[in-house]
Formats: structure tokens, C-alpha cells, sequence
């Protein structure tokens, strides 16, 4: 039996009951995911990630969103509140790549200070015109070389700060004109096209964690990449990912069926773990028993990751932060 549930699961509340805490530690999730419905105060979101970890044989990594923008789960006053990142990286101009290094690495020593010490960035999808507004602004923009350099920025950053980053959304997002949470969408460009989506993730394919996209790409496949053996392929052979692949939240309705058969899909395509945010206990035991425990290669590689916790770096974040103001404003000289 592995030492690890296929799983990263999210909570339902502020702290922990008792049926959860049973459950958790019984279902050995890898990780766990916080949202803005488990957070409060600082001693509250720090107490509940130690319960979290309580529940399980190694110390979890807990994720969360903090992209800056409409995607942040922690808000002033436990955290800055950041511009969307398309819109920092229009603000800094030719400084787009340190001013995003210098934020992450903020984003990260706040994070951590909670005992949160994975983000689900860099999201590294290629806006285009006909993104759809729930991606468009979280992107870094439009071309695929930028879109390179400030991903790398923005793992550098956090890694820097002890927070592991989570490269998104792999193969890429960026041409969807649907909102994955609400509907699945489907992307028609060819295949040369799509090599332009794929370069910023093979240029990112050393980052220890990544998270698939609930999309079709009707050039290579008729499934949603999360599923489909054949997208899971690209991603390891083509893209050459060998980190901890999880799906992204399998509980949106661009899957089909119920989170148990979503989960055994995304498991049989070759997912490494599955990722379940809701915190919905009967939902939970469901898609653990369907997720089962993690494959030997899923095992190895969850292991790789937790042996290259990332250290802080002794730094002066005050004055990571006056350079970060002065160069986003404008003021700096790079």
C-alpha cells in the first residue's frame, strides 16, 4: 500500500470536525487546498494547517490560489492585495520579469508565515484575443517567449520564499473561450498552432508540481486532457512534465459524470493525484475510494517533491518590497 491517498482535498470550514479528522486520516491525502471559505485570522488559518497535517504520516503541502487579482484567497489584512497579473505585467513594462520575481517572493513569505506553502502558479496559459474573461487577465500575456520568462520569474519567486510552485494549466488554457468551471471547452486550432500554447510549459517542465486543463483539443483528441491517456502522454513524452501531476478540480462541470468515475478517469489516463476542492464530506470519501492510492511512479514522484521542500532565503523583505513598488510604479531603473 502506498504511503499516499491519490488525493489533494480541500475542507469545508475554519477548522476541522471530528468526522473529518477521521476521514483524513484514514484516506492519507498527499496535500490539502485552502479557499476563502477556511480562512479568518492568522492563529486560525495556521491552527488549521497544523490539524490538517495532524491528520496525515508527512508534513502535507498545503496549497492555495494567490495568483493576485480575482484569484487570491488570502486579502488584506493577512495579505497584499495584488493586481491581476496581466495587469502588473502591462504596469512594469520592460521590468515585467523582476517585478513578478519580487512579488512572488512576497506573495510566498506571506503565505508562509500562515503555514501555506504551495501556490498554485505560475499559470502559464497564452492569453489571446478570444480568451475567455475568467483566464484572460491572470495570464502574462501573449506570446509565448514572454509568457516563458516571467512563468520562470514567478517559480524563482516563490520557490525563493519556501513555497513550492504548481505549474498551470498544462497543456494550456489559453484558447478557451468557455469557462471550464461552467461548461467543457473545445479548442479547433491545429496542431502547429497548438506548439505555440505548449512552449511556456516545456520551458517549465522541471517545476516539481503541475495541474492539467479540463479542456479538448480537437486536433489531438475527442476527451478533456484531464482523462485522456493520449494528453497525459503529450504532457510526460512531448512537453516533458515528470513532476506530481494533479487534475485540476475535478468537482468543475467541464467533466462529465459524477466525481467518482471523473476521478477513476483522471487516474486511468495517468493523473498522478486528483484534486477535490469542495470539502464536501460524503463527496470526499467518494472520490477517495475512487482515487485509491497513489501508483509507484505517482509515489516516487510525490516523494521527489516533498524531498525538495524549498528553503526561504535569507532576505530583506523590506526592501524586496521598496524595489518592487519603485519598479511597478515606474520609479526603478531597470
Amino acid at each position: 500500500m502506498s504511503a499516499f491517498g491519490a488525493t489533494i482535498f480541500g475542507c469545508e470550514g475554519l477548522r476541522l470536525s471530528a468526522d473529518e479528522k477521521a476521514f483524513f486520516r484514514a484516506a492519507r491525502p498527499f496535500g490539502f487546498i485552502l479557499f476563502a471559505r477556511n480562512i479568518d485570522t492568522a492563529d486560525q488559518v495556521r491552527s488549521l494547517c497544523d490539524e490538517l497535517r495532524d491528520c496525515v504520516s508527512h508534513h502535507a503541502p498545503i496549497l492555495i490560489d494567490q495568483e493576485g487579482g480575482r484569484v487570491q484567497r488570502l486579502r488584506p489584512p493577512l495579505a497584499t492585495e495584488w493586481l491581476p497579473p496581466l495587469d502588473e505585467v502591462a504596469r512594469a513594462g520592460k521590468d515585467a520579469a523582476r517585478v513578478m520575481y519580487l512579488r512572488s517572493c512576497l506573495i510566498a513569505q506571506e503565505q508562509l508565515a500562515l503555514g501555506i506553502d504551495a501556490n498554485c502558479a505560475p499559470m502559464v496559459d497564452v492569453a489571446m484575443d478570444a480568451t475567455h474573461p475568467f483566464l484572460k487577465n491572470r495570464c502574462y500575456g501573449t506570446d509565448p517567449e514572454q509568457v516563458s520568462l516571467i512563468g520562470r520569474a514567478v517559480a524563482d519567486g516563490l520557490l525563493a520564499g519556501g513555497v513550492w510552485p504548481v505549474l498551470k494549466h498544462v497543456p494550456g488554457h489559453g484558447r478557451a473561450v468557455l469557462d471550464s468551471h461552467l461548461e467543457l471547452p473545445r479548442v479547433a486550432a491545429d496542431r502547429a498552432a497548438l506548439e505555440g500554447d505548449f512552449k511556456p510549459f516545456r520551458a517549465l517542465n522541471d517545476l516539481p508540481m503541475g495541474m492539467t486543463a479540463h479542456i479538448v483539443f480537437e486536433a489531438l483528441s475527442d476527451k478533456p486532457a484531464t482523462t485522456d491517456p493520449a494528453m497525459i502522454t503529450l504532457i510526460r513524452d512531448e512537453i516533458g512534465f515528470d513532476g506530481l501531476l494533479m487534475t485540476d478540480d475535478i468537482s468543475m462541470e467541464a467533466l462529465s459524470g459524477d466525481l467518482a468515475s471523473r476521478a477513476r478517469a483522471s487516474i486511468a489516463a495517468g493523473c498522478d493525484v486528483v484534486l477535490y476542492c469542495k470539502g464536501v464530506l460524503s463527496e470526499l470519501e467518494a472520490v477517495a475510494e475512487a482515487s485509491g492510492d497513489m501508483t509507484h511512479a505517482a509515489e516516487a514522484r510525490a516523494r521527489a517533491v516533498l524531498a525538495a521542500r524549498p528553503v526561504p532565503a535569507q532576505v530583506d523583505i523590506a526592501a524586496l518590497r521598496a524595489e518592487f513598488e519603485a519598479l511597478s510604479s515606474g520609479q526603478g531603473h531597470g
